[in-house]
């Protein structure tokens, strides 16, 4: 096996700063979104309902929206991405979603223009989620495509912290307007400051995202593509060439998925309205835990690299299937710490399905369709595991008034990554050199 250059470490951990910078800014805009969502737009972007949870459902369906364009972003920055290189379209990402994420502070109040206000939050959360569909494909290739062999799960895990970090970000900034201002004046207009400051740190990500270039096996294969006029890219050659890739991608992302928005949006609505808790005791249970789970994505990196991609993913599925029914109760208890231990043992199970995936799916496609491989099988799986989770949870909630089937639904969604990590094969150690070779020999082949 043909190992891959090692660059140096200096190098390397400007193109992970680079990466997180974008990662995080984006991603602390598209939780943001989720958190108000609870707090803020169920209250002032909709009609009240029959009972709290409607408008609640309301809001969270919007929310929807943004995950249904992310595969859409997906598909178009990644086919693009896969052509002129990832770089160009994470600037591109980024500018997007800092322009959305802004205007969303301006948007009147229901009360003020009607039925335009969530008509008018949706395009925007369109927008956002077609760019944040883009970003993760570009993010995380950056990195594993600089990254050494033998330390890609680790590197490569990094970008993921940036989630976690934008999502602690967004509850600082909330923790920190709520903490100051009276209740009154963080919903007529606190809550907006925390969207236009968006802006300030867009501009930081994007500087950082300039002092950096595409990886030399980026550049190579797009050199031996031009000398062979070989395709290059797109999302349907990934899907011809590389089927298998892309359903196991779906599959580890599904459990993954469900068990991150339960904890990140949905443990916020079952905390104010069962629980009873204040949103401001809500907004410093949440800091704490992400943080703990910042520190851990990188730790599970590392051991992935160790031990392999499959034990660990299989070990986070199957925990994860456990969470819900001894997590919700804990939540009922309404006491902090035994509420904190719930957010944080769930963050826990999730950074170890979640650490090593930039790795593993990367370790799938050759490089010619690494961001259209991996950007369709990370994107799609947000629409029917991410997006729904909220409003599936919701609606249980509000049926069944307890949490055993949403406990349910969760361990059959970490079932099915369970069935995708024992169909996947393990890649630890693989070389991305010697997939593209193998990937032209097979080219070769058939033409």
């Amino acid at each position: 096996m043909t190992s891959q250059p090692v660059p140096e470490r200096t190098g390397l951990q400007r193109v992970v700063a680079a990466s997180m910078a974008g990662t995080v800014v984006e991603w602390y805009e598209f939780f943001l979104y989720g958190t108000a969502a609870t707090l803020v737009f169920s209250k002032l972007f909709f009609p009240a309902g029959g009972n709290e949870l409607d408008a609640i459902l309301a809001a969270f369906v919007t929310y929807a929206v943004g995950f249904a364009a992310r595969p859409l972003g997906g598909l178009v920055f990644g086919h693009f991405g896969d052509k002129y290189g990832r770089k160009t379209l994470l600037q591109v990402s980024l500018i997007m979603v800092g322009i959305a994420t802004f205007a969303m502070g301006c948007i009147p109040s229901f009360d003020t223009i009607g039925y335009l206000a969530p008509a008018t939050l949706v395009v925007l959360r369109f927008i956002q989620g077609i760019a944040v569909g883009g970003e993760w494909g570009g993010a995380v290739l950056l990195v594993a495509e600089h990254s050494p062999d033998d330390k890609r799960g680790f590197w490569a895990s990094w970008p993921q912290a940036g989630v976690p970090m934008g999502n602690l970000l967004a509850t600082l900034v909330l923790l920190g307007l709520t903490t100051t201002l009276t209740d009154q004046a963080f919903l007529a207009w606190g809550w907006r400051i925390a969207f236009w400051l968006s802006a300030v740190i867009v501009l930081i990500g994007y500087y950082v995202r300039t002092r950096i270039t595409d990886a030399p096996i980026f550049t190579a294969a797009q050199t031996e593509a031009a000398r062979t006029h070989a395709p290059t890219y797109g999302v349907f050659e990934a899907l011809r060439r590389y089927p298998r890739g892309v359903l196991t991608a779906m599959g580890l992302r599904f459990g993954e998925n469900l068990m991150y928005y339960l904890l990140a949006t949905f443990s916020i609505t079952y905390l104010s309205v069962v629980v009873g808790k204040t949103t401001t005791g809500i907004l410093w249970l949440m800091l704490l835990a992400h943080l703990i789970h910042f520190a851990a994505i990188p730790l599970v990196g590392a051991l992935a690299d160790r031990i392999g991609r499959r034990p660990v993913s299989a070990l986070g599925a199957a925990l994860t299937a456990t969470w819900g029914f001894f997590a919700f109760p804990m939540m009922d208890t309404g006491h902090d710490p035994t509420i904190l231990a719930a957010i944080t043992i769930g963050l826990l199970f999730h950074a170890l399905m979640y650490a090593a995936q930039p790795a593993m799916m990367a370790e799938m496609f050759p490089t010619r369709m690494r961001y259209s491989g991996i950007s369709l099988g990370y994107q799609v799986t947000s629409i029917v595991a991410g997006s729904l989770a909220p409003i599936i949870a919701v609606a249980l909630l509000d049926t069944y008034g307890n949490s055993t089937p949403i406990s349910t639904y969760l361990a059959a969604g970490a079932a099915i990554t369970l069935i995708a990590v024992a169909c996947a094969r393990e890649t630890r150690g693989t070389s991305l050199h010697d997939l593209d070779r193998l990937d032209d020999q097979r080219t070769a082949a058939t033409t």
